[in-house]
């Protein structure tokens, strides 16, 4: 009974160390299969009226080249003409957020008072889903009315988006056609959207590629994980 007792202690010290690679393994997998954490409005920088800051790409989908290009128009705009336009890109929208009302709520974090909001735009887009939307203060209304500030959220912005996610044209579409109209020029309209033809095929999207693959890795994972483990365990038994 005592040499039976001691074994099962020496099985479990030498047993026991080797399950945390397994468990390691499963915690990897576990974080790999976790969703791009969602972003509050409590998570976005505090900015103010006159902040030169134009945008905040948290969803991490432009370019550097774009990023100067359309800060110097936005800038270029807030000097000649005082009104000021944000772009902001996030993963996804936290729970229970839609695109108008985590827009207008960051709106009114940056722009508390009317006298701030004015001569400020907002746009904002959630990459997760691609939705969209944008808020206005009063004094660009006059210009940007509301059928034109809806038209840039939900056409400008969006018909380079269907077209394979081209976010970079999308929110150099966008800016342009804000700066046009807020610099007193004739609204251009939004793009003109090509009709594309659906074609069946048997070709993975790059979606269904990237989870397959995160798949395979993370079988391949616990796999090696599992036999490791077990295979040092036998050979120390057999030493």
């Amino acid at each position: 009974m005592i040499q039976l007792f001691n074994k099962i202690l020496n099985w479990k010290k030498r047993f026991v160390p080797l399950l945390l690679p397994t468990v390691l393994a499963v915690l990897m997998a576990q974080l790999w299969a976790t969703p791009a954490a969602a972003t509050g409005v409590y998570q976005m920088p505090n900015l103010t009226s006159g902040d030169p800051t134009w945008i905040v790409d948290d969803g991490d989908v432009l370019s550097l080249s774009s990023e100067r290009q359309i800060n110097q128009k936005l800038s270029e705009l807030a000097e000649q003409t005082g009104y000021e336009v944000r772009l902001v890109t996030l993963r996804r929208f936290d729970y229970g957020e839609t695109a108008d009302s985590f827009t207008e709520d960051l709106f009114n974090k940056w722009f508390p008072t009317p006298e701030a909001a004015t001569n400020e735009t907002l746009l904002v887009l959630d990459t997760l889903t691609n939705n969209s939307a944008i808020v206005t203060g009063e004094g660009v209304q006059s210009l940007l009315t509301n059928e034109i500030a809806e038209s840039v959220a939900t056409e400008t912005l969006q018909v380079p988006l269907r077209d394979g996610n081209k976010y970079n044209e999308a929110f150099r579409a966008a800016s342009d056609r804000l700066v046009t109209v807020l610099s007193g020029n004739p609204d251009p309209g939004p793009p003109s959207e090509k009709e594309q033809v659906q074609v069946e095929g048997t070709f993975k999207t790059a979606e269904e590629t990237d989870d397959q693959t995160a798949t395979i890795i993370v079988v391949i994972v616990l796999v090696v994980a599992t036999v490791a483990p077990m295979a040092t365990y036998f050979y120390f038994q057999r030493s």
